[in-house]
């Protein structure tokens, strides 16, 4: 059943929306944009601005809120994966706008002077924005500094697990924006898909890859482009150069960080056969010395609510009835009360668990022993291409091996999660774990639009290609060109 859905407001104030009304909505947007089609640097500035103000205005009330929604998620774990990479991305935009604003100067070459090519970044119009529940506050802040800086309008579709959040957000934006620049829409499944099957100008979903297929064929019908960032099974290498404790001091903290609620959390760790009990208790070692017992650890977010508790739980107990052996990381029980889960680790897999089959999308972290790097490579070569792929290993020419010979959407080397973070570089997924970019000058250029403009003076030289041909100017032309 639905959530309640607000009507559309008079005053086109930020505001719930039916999907019945998603239509109004976007000819707002459209017709807001076309009124204005290309927002000055000036006014991009004054509206990154005004949202960082309102970010640190707000984070506060964000915390808390997710705190509600998930029960109990860290605040630390939302300041350092919610709102700091938006401050961050926004400073690094205002930074940067007026460098990627600027038209490209291009060659004309021979064939075309005297002429001039410049690329203009031209708004694309009106974006639409899909929100996940695991970090709604980057999710969707972050992808709409993007749009703005592009010049654009944006319409966020905001997860109905999230209410809480959802509500400061509507807040926060509703301060700054109105619906004819940035619109909230909230509902379940449905809105969501009436809302992937509007004719965008860009859609942008962050999401599961089950559902990114049916976002993507919603989009087709309106020959909308899309930037797909869904996810898969995000593999760690560790090569046997690295010391186990080094190893699991940089990769661990990428699988706690919201309970694995992340797209680019280690999905599974591939590790030296020989190493497998060495990589369980330097793992149970450093666990504890992170967050000791959880169910009562503020700084150990719990699960988000009980839909996807039922679903790890029944994940777990797959693994467990096909032969698999399972560790809690810190020795304690599951909190089935309050949904907190201590890292599993689970050996003796196979490939007929759905552990193995599907994104794990929170703290149960198989471990798989190979005999050779190259086995390892071959592993993750058999299986669907990667969000992430996190490679433990000082050995230079290993980093290159597995490099080289793999395919992901990002790598990180001796770390994980982090390369999301880095504002100066793209973020996004290849094949089934997503496509196109976002973040950075990627970010801008994926929600612009590249426009060719050729420009002459008044010698016109391109009348000497007109008919009638034959001429000895067009052969003159043929054999300085045609060779």
């Amino acid at each position: 059943m639905n959530m309640p859905i607000e009507a559309v407001s008079n005053d086109t104030k930020n505001t719930a929306v039916a999907d019945s009304q998603l239509d109004e909505l976007l000819s707002l947007q459209k017709a807001s944009y076309r009124s204005s089609p290309a927002p000055t640097y000036s006014q991009r500035i004054e509206q990154l601005t005004s949202l960082k103000q309102a970010l640190l205005k707000y984070q506060q009330p964000l915390a808390d809120a997710l705190n509600r929604d998930y029960g109990s998620r860290s605040v630390d774990d939302t300041l350092i994966s919610d709102i700091m990479p938006c401050i961050n991305n926004i400073n690094y935009s205002l930074k940067n706008l007026k460098k990627w604003m600027k038209p490209s100067a291009r060659h004309a070459g021979l064939l075309l002077s005297p002429a001039k090519v410049k690329v203009h970044y031209q708004p694309v119009g009106v974006v639409g924005i899909i929100v996940p529940w695991n970090f709604p506050v980057m999710l969707s802040v972050g992808p709409l500094i993007t749009a703005l800086s592009a010049g654009n309008r944006a319409m966020l579709k905001l997860s109905e697990f999230t209410p809480e959040t959802n509500k400061v957000l509507k807040e926060m934006l509703a301060s700054i924006f109105d619906n004819s620049i940035v619109a909230i829409i909230e509902g379940e499944a449905d809105v969501a898909a009436a809302f992937s099957s509007l004719p965008f100008d860009h859609l942008l979903f962050t999401g599961s890859t089950a559902v990114g297929k049916h976002v993507m064929r919603a989009a087709a019908a309106n020959l909308t482009p899309v930037t797909l960032e869904l996810g898969g099974k995000s593999p760690v290498v560790i090569a046997p150069d690295i010391p186990i404790e080094t190893a699991v001091e940089r990769m661990i903290y990428g699988k706690c960080l919201n309970s694995g609620q992340i797209c680019v959390a280690p999905d599974y760790v591939l590790v030296p056969k020989e190493k497998q009990a060495e990589f369980i208790a330097a793992y149970k070692k450093k666990f504890n010395a992170m967050y000791g017992q959880v169910s009562d650890n503020k700084d150990y977010s719990a699960i988000i609510n009980q839909r996807q508790f039922d679903r790890l739980s029944a994940v777990l107990e797959d693994a467990k009835n096909k032969g698999a052996s399972i560790v809690s990381a810190n020795d304690e029980a599951i909190d089935t009360q309050k949904r907190k889960i201590p890292t599993q680790l689970i050996t003796d897999v196979s490939d007929d668990m759905t552990l193995m089959q599907d994104e794990i999308f929170g703290p149960l972290l198989p471990i798989i022993g190979y005999e050779t790097l190259t086995d390892a490579i071959e592993y993750i070569n058999d299986r669907p291409r990667p969000l992430a792929l996190y490679i433990m290993s000082f050995d230079a020419s290993v980093q290159q091996s597995i490099l080289n010979n793999t395919h992901s959407g990002g790598v990180c080397i001796n770390e994980t999660v982090f390369h999301v973070a880095a504002d100066d570089a793209p973020f996004g997924g290849i094949g089934p774990s997503g496509m196109g970019h976002y973040h950075g000058k990627e970010g801008f250029l994926t929600l612009s639009h590249a426009k060719t403009v050729l420009s002459r003076g008044k010698l016109n030289t391109g009348k000497f290609v007109h008919p009638p041909y034959g001429t000895g100017i067009q052969a003159m032309l043929y054999k300085l060109f045609l060779r």
